[in-house]
Formats: C-alpha cells, sequence, structure tokens
C-alpha cells in the first residue's frame, strides 16, 4: 500500500508543470542543491565536466541525456538530434565515448519504426566515433519490444550497442542466456520499477536471488558484463564468483549512479576493479528525480542513507 501511494505522490511532484518550472529555475542552479548531488547538470557541458572529474579520479563514466516518454514525431526527431549534439560535444572534448539512451525517448510509443530510424542514426554516428551506446530497459511493457529491437540492429551488423537486464523480472535469466548467445553485452540491475505480480519478483530477497544467479550467468558465459548495484552484499557475491573463476578483474566492470556511494565507487576502483559511472543530465532532470525517488521508497532512504554515511566518513 505504501509503495503505490509513496509512487502515485511522486509521480505527481514530477507532472506538476509549476514545480518544473521552479526546479528548473533554481534546484541545479542554488549552491548545495540536493539534487545536484544526483544529477550532473542541464547542459552538455556541465554533463561533461562532471565527466572529465570522474574519468581525471581513474573510474570511467556513461552519460545519459534524460527526457520523458515523447509524444509526437517531432518530439522523438529532436531528441535524435539532441543526441547527435552531444555525440559531437564528447568527441571535441575528449572524453570517453560512452552514451545511454531509452528506446521510448526516441519515439517507441509513438511510431516503433520512426524509433528504430532514430535509434540507427545514433548508432551510426556512434560507430563512426566509437561509442558505446546503452540502450537502457524501460518497464515490463517494453520489455518484448526492447529486446526485439537490439536483436534487429544487432543482426544488421550494429556492435556497438548493449543492452540492460532486471533482475526483478522472473524472466530476465533466460533472457540473459538470449543476449549471451548473441555475444552482446549487457548491464545488469535489480530494477526500480514497480512491476505487477506476475511478471516480477516481489521480494528484495527473491530480487537479490535472481540478481545473484543472472551475475553469475553473465559473467561465466557473457561479454563483458556490467554489474550496476549500490548493494554491498551484491557486489560481494559478485567479487566472490569472480575469484572463485579466477576471472581477471577486467572481464567485467561494476556501475554506479552519480552521487551515490561515491565512497564504495573509490573503494572499487583502489581495488583494482573497473568502475563506471552512470551520469544523468540535461532540462528534464526534476521529472527523472522525482520518479527516482518515487519509484520504490526504499530509494528515498537509501539516498538519505548515503548522504549521511559519506558526512560521517568525512569527519
Amino acid at each position: 500500500m505504501f509503495d503505490s501511494i509513496s509512487k502515485a505522490f511522486f509521480d505527481a511532484l514530477a507532472d506538476s508543470g509549476t514545480l518544473k518550472h521552479l526546479a528548473s529555475a533554481h534546484g541545479l542552479r542554488r549552491p548545495g542543491s540536493f539534487a545536484r548531488r544526483f544529477i550532473a547538470g542541464e547542459t552538455a557541458e556541465e554533463a561533461i565536466a562532471a565527466a572529465a572529474a570522474i574519468e581525471a579520479s581513474g573510474m570511467t563514466q556513461t552519460l545519459d541525456y534524460l527526457g520523458e516518454s515523447v509524444a509526437t514525431m517531432a518530439e522523438a526527431d529532436a531528441a535524435t538530434r539532441s543526441y547527435l549534439t552531444v555525440i559531437d560535444q564528447i568527441v571535441r572534448s575528449n572524453i570517453g565515448r560512452n552514451i545511454s539512451l531509452k528506446l521510448t525517448q526516441l519515439g517507441l510509443t509513438v511510431d516503433r519504426a520512426t524509433c528504430v530510424d532514430n535509434l540507427r542514426r545514433i548508432l551510426d554516428a556512434g560507430g563512426t566515433h566509437a561509442f558505446f551506446v546503452r540502450i537502457d530497459m524501460e518497464n515490463s511493457p517494453y520489455t518484448d519490444v526492447t529486446l526485439d529491437i537490439f536483436e534487429t540492429m544487432w543482426q544488421q551488423g550494429y556492435r556497438n550497442a548493449g543492452l540492460v537486464l532486471q533482475s526483478c523480472l522472473l524472466r530476465s535469466v533466460e533472457d540473459a542466456r538470449r543476449l549471451n548467445r548473441l555475444g552482446a553485452r549487457v548491464r545488469l540491475v535489480k530494477g526500480a520499477y514497480k512491476e505487477p505480480r506476475g511478471v516480477a519478483y516481489q521480494s528484495k530477497t527473491d530480487v537479490d536471488a535472481a540478481f545473484v544467479d543472472i551475475m553469475k550467468l553473465l559473467l561465466a558465459e557473457g561479454t563483458y558484463p556490467a554489474i550496476a548495484t549500490h548493494d554491498a552484499a551484491m557486489i560481494a557475491a559478485t567479487r566472490a564468483f569472480a575469484n572463485e573463476r579466477r576471472l581477471a578483474q577486467d572481464a567485467y566492470e561494476f556501475q554506479m549512479l552519480f552521487g551515490v556511494r561515491r565512497d564504495l565507487q573509490m573503494q572499487l576502483h583502489a581495488s583494482g576493479y573497473r568502475m563506471r559511472v552512470y551520469i544523468p543530465f540535461g532540462r528534464e532532470w526534476f521529472p527523472y528525480f522525482m520518479r527516482r525517488l518515487g519509484e520504490r521508497p526504499a530509494n528515498i532512504g537509501f539516498v538519505v542513507r548515503s548522504v549521511l554515511r559519506e558526512r560521517r566518513s568525512a569527519q
């Protein structure tokens, strides 16, 4: 019950035009802004500066230009052109060439063929400049079509793309096997969406157990998997399995969100593990931030605990 109330509350905040306007006008520009800790900024220049700082510390990064699901082909085209501009800016900046995107931002809910064409435009531009493009997985109604589009692009020779799987979904073990057979790179996450019973595990224990099972499958049979989690227990399980299999530390990587568990990010990097930071940016940061908090009530407490933990360690 609390899950539903919390999500509805934060969805309402995300959809508030007044709050969005106020947040855009002041939220990321105010010194000490709480949101600024987790969002690199509204512009590509700000995101690139954050990425450069992360790379200076020895870690890698991926940039995500934020945007909600678009409603028209014109909006899908605008989002695609924005990504093409970001690609050019990244090339000029000389930071690592890695981006993440969502298919609904490219028009998936408007017209599938248009979405595929827009994705192809980005992959072509990325391929010219040796970019890796990670296609984020959205909630379960889009799982099948996202996998199908990815496989279509893969069969057409696009190898500069990877996909995301969510351990909360009952189907993800088989999807991992499917992507392993292709040789595709997978990012494994727990999944933050509130999913219905019947398609997803409902308890943290089950989600965690599935995460470990899929992690082992990806490390044993996959192609350079990305283990994306801030959960120390999941990280410990990954390290233990990799050691058991005598996997080199460069055979996979860990990934975490910008601003979350920065202490753990640096610890992993200092221990010789590859660590990539997911950097969101863009003017649509407020809906993203609100929905991220509202997707699961635990996210709110997790963010607060993360801030308090780092403050204590700095004292």
